[in-house]
């Protein structure tokens, strides 16, 4: 809207006198409002508020994208568990029965799509850990279950660091994010499995954790003759109580 056509609506809407009712006084008002933008234009106002409307009404829509992400993010980590993260697109898409297309769309370089499958894996650990508490037999078996995922997200996170070498601070924040995350947790999980007498009470979280990590240092590699996960399950076996 140029100034000239402003300046005449303001004096039409100040000529509406007593005239005008109360709700086109509000509409002359948010109007006003809208012109004090930074040179947004009539037509830029009226596409802002279509666009809020038209968010508002697609809730369920955003919902079903965010479904969507989730299942091709479920697909690209069990392929980057089996293959690493220079897995082909085409393997991950053919995981998550959709075209290579539809992966670019969401996750245009192969860095956007392992830092999400990372993201989302930390959310999956966290939000395991309730859950398997809840409905495991015991909380040392939980505590178990839960190391098990543990393990299948330390190969996605190994790779992580060769695709963000050039990007010390980003993969600093990510590790930061993962130990606010999960750290508690695990924390969680072995003060109950302590608490029910399972395991010994002298191994912190963070310290499980570390081992675990250094035990799958090589899985990216595979080496038929190093098994991590059966290492880490040893380990695990070992926070047991004797007796």
């Amino acid at each position: 809207m140029q100034d000239g056509e402003a300046e005449t609506r303001r004096a039409d809407t100040g000529q509406a006198g007593e005239g005008q009712s109360s709700m086109s006084r509000a509409g002359a008002g948010r109007a006003g409002a809208g012109r004090a933008g930074e040179g947004q234009s009539g037509a830029g106002r009226a596409g802002a508020s279509r666009a809020t409307t038209a968010q508002a009404s697609s809730r369920p829509k955003r919902a079903d994208a965010r479904r969507n992400e989730r299942s091709l993010l479920d697909a690209a980590a069990a392929v980057f568990v089996r293959a690493g993260v220079e897995a082909p697109v085409r393997d991950i898409a053919a995981e998550a029965g959709v075209g290579t297309a539809t992966i670019y769309r969401h996750f245009p370089t192969r860095a956007d799509l392992i830092i999400g499958v990372y993201r989302h894996q930390v959310e999956a650990c966290a939000e395991a850990g309730p859950a398997l508490l809840a409905s495991s037999p015991t909380p040392y078996a939980a505590l178990a279950s839960w190391i098990d995922l543990f393990v299948d997200f330390l190969v996605t996170k190994h790779g992580l660091a060769a695709v963000l070498q050039s990007d010390n601070t980003g993969f600093e924040t990510l590790h930061a994010y993962f130990l606010d995350r999960l750290v508690p947790v695990c924390t969680d999980l072995l003060a109950a499995a302590t608490a029910s007498g399972e395991i010994r009470t002298d191994v912190p979280a963070i310290a499980l954790m570390r081992g675990v990590g250094n035990l799958c240092i090589g899985a990216e590699n595979p080496d038929p003759r190093y098994d991590a996960r059966q290492l880490v399950g040893v380990l695990i076996a070992g926070l047991r109580r004797a007796g």
